[in-house]
Parts: structure tokens; sequence; C-alpha cells
């Protein structure tokens, strides 16, 4: 977020977001719809015009494909590329499917994920692991796919999800390049499509899952089927509500749902 503090070590996160350590101010009710409208890069948020951000999203896009792409292939399928990269926007938040896309470009499945590969090196895109372990009936393999820029993702839902996603990551990078330990992003889904958006892991082990929801206030029933079997005790349902802090308690677990600028300010 704009206008605030590093973000908060690992050992003090849950409890200070649980006990509401840090008030939130009136500016942080208007920097979070701005990021939502003009994505996380400097240009077109300060700009703050539909504008600069079209202009600037259309060049971002140019640059990475047919200047950084091209030096580190030498790929001569750069306009295939490109139809590749304006499919993944409305991909985003869900399970990235190269078969999906190698039938709608037409092209071979090894093909579209070595371009996939290039995209993501040039951070276009990442993708976010299911975790599977010690999980029943969980998928193994699926990634979640998301932008670095998601004011390309139109869907409201899928433009938060992808918001709160690249947060999470930076703060697991955050942890891990300052010493704190080893932190993973990832997601939780078994084979009945039952899901918890994210779940942070510490040194290999689930440490913090978060589920996002776009309005949902309601706690999701998909916690009652997750949290026993990943054993976290504090847990996060962050929803694109203002003045939202409840604290449901599932037995030995304690569910937090909150609004994003309430949580989002402890994070870097």
């Amino acid at each position: 977020m704009l206008r605030r503090k590093p973000g908060i070590a690992a050992p003090d996160l849950l409890h200070a977001v649980f006990d509401r350590s840090i008030q939130i101010s009136v500016g942080a009710r208007e920097y979070l719809p701005l990021l939502q409208r003009f994505g996380p890069f400097p240009e077109p948020l300060l700009a703050g015009t539909d504008r600069t951000l079209n202009l600037w999203r259309r060049n971002r896009v140019e640059r990475i494909i047919r200047e950084d792409l091209r030096d580190l292939s030498r790929l001569p399928e750069l306009s295939q590329v490109e139809m590749l990269a304006s499919l993944l926007p409305e991909r985003a938040a869900n399970p990235l499917s190269i078969t999906s896309l190698s039938e709608d470009l037409e092209v071979a499945y090894t093909t579209v994920r070595r371009w996939l590969q290039y995209l993501n090196e040039l951070y276009y895109f990442f993708e976010v692991k299911p975790y599977s372990k010690s999980l029943s009936r969980s998928i193994k393999k699926e990634g979640k796919l998301y932008l670095w820029d998601w004011s390309e993702v139109e869907n409201e839902a899928s433009r938060f999800e992808n918001l709160v996603a690249l947060h999470l990551l930076k703060y697991c990078d955050y942890l891990t390049d300052t010493g704190e330990g080893d932190y993973e992003l990832r997601y939780l889904r078994n084979k009945e499509k039952k899901e918890i958006d994210f779940l942070l892991l510490k040194n290999n082990k689930p440490w913090f899952p978060v589920e996002v929801k776009l309005n949902q206030e309601k706690l999701s029933e998909n916690w009652k089927v997750f949290l026993p079997q990943i054993k976290c005790p504090y847990a996060l349902q962050v929803v694109n509500k203002t003045n939202v802090f409840n604290i449901v308690e599932l037995g030995e677990y304690k569910v937090l749902i909150t609004s994003a600028e309430e949580f989002l300010r402890y994070l870097m």
C-alpha cells in the first residue's frame, strides 16, 4: 500500500492483524480503489488517468514481447505470443490450462508451454502452485495464473484476487530475503473443486491461509474442509468492502473476516 511503514515481520503478523494493532487511516481507504483501478506500477498509478493507463499498458506489453522477448529468445512467432498474452487476462485467478491455450491458438502444447515460460521470466505473469502434502483428494499440478499488472484483468472479482495475490507474493519474498525463513505462496484445492485461494508456507509447512471474497462477509464453507487438514490456528478471509472486522471461531481455529484495506497495510 502507498504511504505506510514497512511490512510487519512474520512472528508478529498474525497477532498484529487479529489484534488490529494498526489503526486504519483515511488515506488507506482512498489508495486501495486507485490501486485496483490503475494497477501497481508508478507511472499509471500516480497519473491516475485512463488515458495514461491505456498508453502505458500497451507500451509495456509491446516492450515485453517485441523487445525483451525478442532479445531473450530470438523467437520468430512474436505475433502469436502477443495473441497468447492477450488471452491471459481473462484467465487470471484461475487454474492455468496449457491444453486449453494450445487449442485456442492452434499451436502445439510444448510450444505454448515454452512461450509461457518466457512470459513468466519476463514478469508478465506468475503462477501459484497448489499445496497437496497431507491433504486428502488434493490436486497436485494445476497452478493458478496471476498477472504482475492486475489492471489488465477486467473481471472485478478476479482483479481483486490478483491484487491480493501479488501483495502476498511480495510479502513472502520480503520475509525470505530478510532472513525470516523460507516462505512460499501456494493455494488449496481438492478434486471436488473446493478451494482456499492462498496458503503461505513457512519452511515448507502451512502457516497462514487466506481466502479472498469480493463482497461475501459470510464465512466460506471451505474453511471447514481445509482447516482441520492444514491445522493453522489462524486464518483470514479478505473482502473488498470497507469497515469489516469479524473474528469467527471454528473449534480450535479462528478466522478473521476483514476488509482488504485493513489487512494489506500490514504487508510490504
